[in-house]
């Protein structure tokens, strides 16, 4: 099957070249889109010159900065249009380990989406200050508790999902942005009764740049996942049908 990384990137000349090589060497057949929201230090015309020495390498140029969710949505939309099979989210920083990426694609196999997760056993983060621990276990918790989804990291951004899945979660229509688009994404795949699983993986913080966390994009989630979990009461006291597919316990690889 083709798979497609989408790769966005703001201001990311220090880490892009990086990041694609090593996605490259670690998975060879798999193709990158480097989705570049117009960076002013000249990331889209380092990803252009990889483009133009490796036919596995494609750019997005938008029109400006608009946020990790719009930049998602628009790559995986061209991913479609495209004919890919198997669409995955990495960061540009090298958050994500490429060397990692073999997990989620063994496990997406017989999955429509697979989380990379932090916090299964096997996985991890290496440099976070407790805060920023603290912060990822409590968002993830209280997206479990708010809207019922029984996953352990549910606002990583490391992720599979089949062709299949983003049609039938309707991503066109997720109107979240920032880490918010992550828990919006997969609460629609749950309703969806889709068979999501969690893969563990180790998240390294950045080296290089500046990080794209900020205290509106927390409100921000925090906002919409409690609507979300109000909206969602009167479905979660009834009985729910049971999901063509359910949630799987976290792979062991």
């Amino acid at each position: 099957m083709s798979t497609l990384i989408i790769i966005p990137t703001y201001n990311e000349r220090e880490n892009v070249a990086s990041i694609v090589g090593r996605v490259r060497a670690s998975t060879p057949d798999v193709f990158v889109l480097v989705v570049d929201d117009s960076s002013p230090d000249g990331t889209g015309e380092i990803a252009d010159a990889l483009a133009a020495a490796d036919d596995h390498v494609r750019v997005l140029h938008r029109a400006g900065k608009e946020g990790l969710g719009a930049a998602y949505r628009e790559g995986m939309q061209w991913a479609l249009a495209a004919g890919y099979d198997r669409i995955v989210e990495m960061d540009a920083d090298g958050s994500h380990r490429p060397e990692e990426l073999h997990r989620l694609l063994e496990a997406v196999e017989t999955a429509d989406v697979v989380l990379g997760s932090r916090w299964v056993p096997g996985g991890g983060v290496e440099n976070w200050p407790a805060s920023r621990r603290l912060l990822s276990r409590g968002g993830s918790a209280y997206s479990r508790l708010a809207l019922g989804v029984p996953v352990k990291d549910a606002t990583g951004g490391y992720r599979a999902f089949t062709a299949r899945a983003l049609e039938r979660i309707r991503f066109t229509d997720v109107a979240s942005q920032g880490y918010c688009f992550q828990i919006d994404m997969l609460r629609r795949a749950y309703d969806e009764g889709l068979r999501i699983v969690e893969v563990p993986i180790t998240f390294v913080e950045r080296e290089h740049g500046a990080s794209k966390m900020t205290t509106g994009i927390v409100v921000e989630a925090m906002l919409r996942v409690t609507g979300w979990g109000i909206m969602g009461l009167p479905r979660r006291f009834r009985r729910r049908p049971e999901p063509t597919a359910p949630i799987e316990e976290p792979v062991e690889l």
